[in-house]
């Protein structure tokens, strides 16, 4: 029998999948939990519908995703933190502080959680952050840490 999921479900598949399952399975299952529905012509034609318009709004986000990549590749976050004499940070950079002044700098909100250190800045001088904008999408940029006394 065909159904179309509702909801995803473990084991079986993924919310708006058409799957060919047993009746025995659908009708005792998946029915009344309201997890599924019988694949009409009708409601085939709506899925794939909804399925469409979905994939044309994922290729718009990937596409302002990728400019605001071309956009953020070049530019320099410049930071200053407390130190001391040879350069050595009295505590480290985090991601909000980027976050915050990438925001303040360049006027481009990132949440903190998508900024990637591949250590904590503890020294100043230049360090590479890897900012994810969306799934595949990521760009590398510069923080350029000023130890002030």
């Amino acid at each position: 029998m065909k159904v179309i999921l509702l909801q995803d479900v473990p084991g079986t598949g993924k919310k708006n999948q058409i799957l060919n399952v047993s009746d025995g399975y659908f009708r005792n299952f998946l029915r009344p939990r309201k997890w599924a529905m019988e694949a009409t012509p009708q409601a085939v034609a709506e899925v794939e519908r909804r399925n469409e318009a979905e994939r044309a709004r994922e290729a718009e986000r990937r596409n302002e995703a990728e400019e605001l990549a071309r956009e953020l590749k070049d530019k320099v976050i410049h930071l200053e933190a407390k130190g001391g004499e040879k350069g050595r940070l009295y505590g480290s950079i985090t991601n909000q502080e980027v976050a915050d002044a990438l925001l303040a700098q360049h006027q481009i909100q990132i949440d903190k959680r998508k900024i990637e250190l591949l250590e904590p800045i503890r020294n100043a001088g230049d360090a590479q952050v890897t900012v994810s904008l969306y799934a595949g999408v990521k760009v590398d940029m510069t923080v350029r840490v000023t130890a002030i006394r």
